[in-house]
């Protein structure tokens, strides 16, 4: 089996420039963050899509973040990324979901796509152009065979197809797009085509009607006879190991860890300035009843586990990273290592912040359950979340490999079988 491996080395940076350090950062996104987060449950509650969110961060090239220094970008780490984005699900947890896309693209280019074709769109992404995704189709299709297809159209090609769970695409300028390339010598392979959202003969439609990460934008996106230029066409492989998926799985992790956030922060907001109490309770006020202590204390105890657990798996990502931007091959055990450590912490988070959605009822009565207050919305997020990529089968794939040394699975597709 081979091992991925970057094929030219980037170019240097300009003399002078550094990337940013973790405090610079946070200083510069968390004011961004917090001005998210008060308006989070409104928006939650009016169905309001998050246009005005995604335009602050852009305001301050949130999304440039990844995109090496050379390009114009932030040249961030993979653990400052991660680190960034559970504060970013603690603020509003549909909005990491939204940027998936587009942090998964720039992931894509540096584990995938040759060295020599990043330059265009790393540019695009410094500059403040938002990638978004569809990748995913309905129905009952042949497992892992697409159905949007490329066909040769003189010097161009033409885009047509469907596509659902559509994350984030409202809110791209482009879409990347995952297709089946039919080449004039009657084979076929599994290409990205990317293409402006608001390219002729491209919908997209708010139809996600999922009870949790109601604004991400989930829904479908329609392709119709739409015009893709060759050099909008990038080859991928997906028969060796990979740090994409472990990419992909570690944003809803980082999501799911800010949400653990979020409700203590919501729980200490609760339980702090309240006087009722019940007679057979055990303080004078909420926040010296020791029940009531006890329960924000665990809310904690999760929170921290899930945001530790996303940091270990982020700092083998970001040793992934480091080989890649070195321009060397990453070992394959390191890959195989990322990818379990991934199925793991998802197999241990998901129940423990789920479980945290539903202790933080615990903290109060019935008036916890105003639907101005939306502390519901911790819950249905979470659980939306757990069921991308469905945990059920994560802690089988690392049981099959500690007793049998069976390789993970590092695409994984839906259909009928």
């Amino acid at each position: 089996m081979e091992s991925i491996q970057a094929t030219t080395r980037p170019a240097s940076p300009a003399p002078g420039v550094q990337a940013p350090s973790s405090q610079q950062l946070a200083a510069r996104f968390r004011p961004i963050f917090q001005r998210i987060a008060e308006g989070a449950a409104q928006r939650e509650n009016d169905r309001e899509l998050a246009y005005e969110p995604v335009a602050w961060l852009n305001a301050e090239r949130f999304g440039a973040l990844r995109v090496p220094l050379e390009h114009g970008g932030l040249g961030a780490s993979v653990e400052q990324l991660y680190d960034l984005l559970i504060e970013l699900g603690e603020a509003d947890s549909n909005l990491p979901q939204i940027l998936r896309a587009h942090f998964g693209f720039i992931e894509r280019l540096f584990a995938e796509i040759d060295p020599a074709l990043h330059g265009p769109w790393m540019r695009l992404a410094a500059e403040g152009v938002i990638f978004g995704n569809a990748t995913t189709e309905l129905g009952e299709g042949p497992l892992g065979e697409l159905k949007t297809t490329l066909r040769r159209d003189g010097d161009a090609w033409r885009l047509d197809g469907d596509k659902f769970y559509s994350t984030g695409t409202l809110y791209a300028d482009w879409i990347s797009v995952s297709a089946q390339r039919l080449n004039d010598d009657g084979s076929s392979d599994r290409v990205i085509a990317l293409v402006p959202a608001e390219a002729q003969g491209v919908e997209r439609v708010d139809d996600w009607r999922g009870f949790g990460q109601r604004l991400s934008a989930s829904g479908t996106t329609r392709f119709r006879n739409v015009r893709v230029k060759p050099e909008n066409v990038l080859l991928y492989v997906r028969d060796q190991p990979t740090p994409l998926t472990a990419h992909f799985q570690l944003i809803h992790l980082a999501t799911l860890a800010g949400i653990a956030r979020a409700i203590v922060r919501d729980a200490v907001a609760f339980v702090q300035p309240r006087k009722r109490i019940y007679s057979h309770g055990s303080g004078d006020t909420p926040r010296e009843d020791p029940l009531v202590q006890q329960v924000v204390g665990q809310l904690a105890s999760a929170a921290f586990i899930a945001a530790s657990t996303v940091q270990a798996v982020a700092r083998g990502l970001g040793e992934v990273d480091r080989f890649l931007q070195r321009g060397e091959a990453a070992p394959e055990s390191l890959l195989f290592e990322v990818e379990l450590n991934t199925a793991k912490a998802q197999a241990g988070i998901v129940d423990a912040v789920l479980q945290a959605g539903t202790r933080l009822f615990d903290i109060g009565g019935a008036s916890a359950l105003q639907e101005d207050r939306r502390l519901d919305r911790h819950w249905r997020n979470a659980r939306t979340l757990a069921s991308h990529n469905p945990t059920i089968y994560k802690g089988r794939v690392v049981g099959e490999y500690l007793l049998n040394g069976a390789r993970p699975t590092f695409y994984w597709a839906v259909g009928s079988a």
